[in-house]
């Protein structure tokens, strides 16, 4: 098994070594992506050595233990009392290890900085993406995109600029993620759910929901695309070109989500109906 192993091992690509490398998560491209990587990684290195020692302790207890003659009947009520203590105490300590690792990640990932660069008010709703990206248009207005299930939106980002994201719903429970910031978050309707993270990598990513909200959820897709400053603003006033990508407020909800594309300006509060 072990030669076949390396065999497989020697025949994967570049990319697949690479894929085995990380446990299977994408490149972390976000300054919050590290702090998650390697919580993942650990907990993974935690969990194979906890099962080497339980699988070996089982094993040496079916073979030193084992029935010696066929007439033999090994004590079925002996306990081991040190054995015991050790198979309370380990768990507790294992869990609290856990415990105090995943709170400090938490709190590393959701930290929040007063002056983020730029806000983009992400809309999930049966079963596409809105992106505002909130009074970063000319005036203060707030150039957007709307995706279908048959066309997906695009979410375009700077990188090395922090991003701080709200997310709103007008319909039910989704979940955003960037896969290469390692990081989701649940879309709750009438709650707005927030965090930052600074794009680290130029290149092309993907998002989707991770929640199940109904009979297309596996349709709600959209592309991420991390660009220079430059480049981030030439695409915003390429946005502003077109009076229907423009809005003197969010776009955050309402029946217009639902009757792509065309939204009219709303209210003040961005409820486009």
């Amino acid at each position: 098994m072990l030669g076949l192993s390396l065999l497989a091992l020697g025949a994967c690509s570049a990319e697949d070594k690479d894929q085995l490398g990380r446990l299977a998560m994408p490149a972390p491209a976000s300054d919050r992506a590290p702090a998650i990587f390697d919580l993942w990684k650990w907990s993974w290195v935690a969990a194979m050595v906890v099962g080497v020692l339980t699988w070996g302790l089982m094993f040496y207890a079916a073979w030193r233990f084992r029935r010696s003659s066929k007439n033999l009947v090994p004590v079925q009520t002996r306990y081991n009392l040190p054995l015991e203590i050790f198979y309370t105490i380990a768990p507790i300590l294992m869990v609290i290890v856990f415990f105090f690792h995943t709170v400090n990640t938490q709190n590393t990932v959701l930290e929040m900085k007063d002056d983020p660069d730029l806000v983009v008010d992400v809309v999930g709703q049966q079963w596409s993406w809105t992106f505002n990206y909130s009074e970063q248009g000319e005036g203060g207005t707030t150039p957007y995109v709307v995706g279908t299930t048959a066309d997906r939106p695009k979410l375009v980002l700077p990188v090395d600029r922090t991003v701080e994201f709200r997310l709103h719903s007008p319909d039910v429970i989704h979940s955003f993620m960037i896969d290469a910031f390692l990081m989701k978050m649940d879309v709750i309707p009438g709650r707005v759910n927030e965090f930052q993270a600074t794009p680290t990598k130029v290149g092309e990513f993907r998002g989707k929901c991770f929640e199940l909200c109904g009979v297309y959820h596996s349709r709600m897709l959209f592309d991420v695309e991390v660009v220079s400053g430059a480049e981030y603003d030439a695409y915003l006033a390429e946005l502003q070109e077109n009076p229907d990508n423009v809005a003197k407020a969010p776009v955050l909800g309402g029946s217009a989500v639902n009757t792509q594309p065309g939204l009219d300006d709303g209210d003040a509060e961005g409820d486009h109906q």
